[in-house]
């Protein structure tokens, strides 16, 4: 499922979201919006109008998640949490410049505490030697569990949602830019490599993504990469090869993205001239959830300069026209 704003320029950006139950597509798709439109407004004004400019797609699979929490015995109020959503953005909105975004206003949030990712650090290891489909990883993150469970089935269904968003713009011949946030990071991985490699998708085989933006990504984690579209091939058939550029944003005590940088993991792809760029981030992610610091938050990613900043990078971009072919 996707939702969409469109616009009257020839570029496109997809965001796919990330864990727990979500908003409906059209609320969770205005927040996001709402949250990049004020960063840019912030920092880069004169190139508000640009932004609006671009088509905007959600790729949006929340409907599933809800289900399958729900069927859990998770209990989701979507009022209080987009009231909640919409409070925290507001507290961010009033931070009107950019030096604002740093560690002494990180330190100042209320609940502020590196124990979570902590926790995770020193887990790791023996994460890695159960699998995320312990308990401790269950309990935290069951849809992601489940999302590698052996019938395959819910897996399908959010690669299904998120990959109708990506070639749905690919198809248009558009330039893309797409954001991902969280466990959306795993699955937008899996669908960039399905693009690659799935003679099912062959028509998409030299399509490309200009810039992709990872936010609060897992995929540095060892377990996770271990089960990754690719993860047992060998070769070029190990990675994905239509990003052009991959930009990483990690928050601090983040404890999604624990292992912060994959510009060290994913080197291969820079060996195999699969992708041109990959940088790591580090931020501080200023959200406030329910009275406590949420360095996970996908607003406080969205809305931070240095995700504006790549994104008034890649709308401002001038691409060269190719040379006339008689110079060959």
């Amino acid at each position: 499922m996707s939702s969409s704003v469109s616009g009257d320029g020839r570029r496109t950006l997809v965001y796919v979201h990330g864990r727990q139950c979500q908003p409906a597509p059209e609320a969770l798709l205005d927040l996001m919006l709402s949250a990049l439109t004020t960063g840019i407004e912030r920092d880069y004004p004169e190139n508000l109008p640009d932004f609006r400019s671009i088509n905007k797609r959600l790729a949006y699979y929340g409907d599933h998640v809800n289900a399958f929490l729900q069927e859990r015995g998770e209990h989701y109020d979507e009022q209080l949490d987009l009231g909640d959503c919409r409070n925290a953005l507001q507290q961010l909105a009033a931070l009107d410049k950019r030096k604002k975004f740093g560690l002494t206003s990180y330190d100042k949030l209320p609940g502020k505490s590196a124990v979570p990712e902590l926790a995770a650090d020193l887990a790791a290891p023996v994460l890695g030697s159960i699998g995320l489909g312990g308990k401790l990883i269950g309990k935290v993150v069951p849809e992601l569990v489940e999302y590698w469970s052996k019938d395959g089935k819910f897996a399908k269904s959010l690669r299904s949602a998120v990959r109708a968003a990506i070639c749905e713009a690919l198809q248009s011949k558009e330039q893309l830019l797409l954001i991902s946030h969280g466990t959306g990071n795993v699955i937008a991985w899996d669908v960039l490599w399905e693009l690659t490699h799935d003679p099912a998708y062959e028509e998409f085989f030299d399509s490309k993504i200009d810039t992709w933006v990872s936010l609060g990504s897992p995929l540095g984690d060892s377990t996770v990469q271990s089960k990754l579209l690719g993860s047992r091939q060998k070769g070029r058939r190990k990675f994905p090869h239509n990003v052009v550029s991959w930009h990483n944003v990690a928050a601090e005590d983040d404890w999604l993205c624990h292992d912060n940088t994959l510009a060290d993991d994913f080197k291969g792809m820079l060996r195999q001239k699969m992708v041109s760029a990959i940088r790591d981030y580090r931020i501080y992610n200023l959200s406030v959830r329910y009275g406590k610091s949420d360095p996970h938050c996908a607003l406080g990613y969205l809305i931070h300069p240095r995700t504006t900043q790549i994104i008034v990078d890649w709308i401002t971009r001038v691409d060269l026209e190719p040379p006339p072919k008689h110079i060959f």
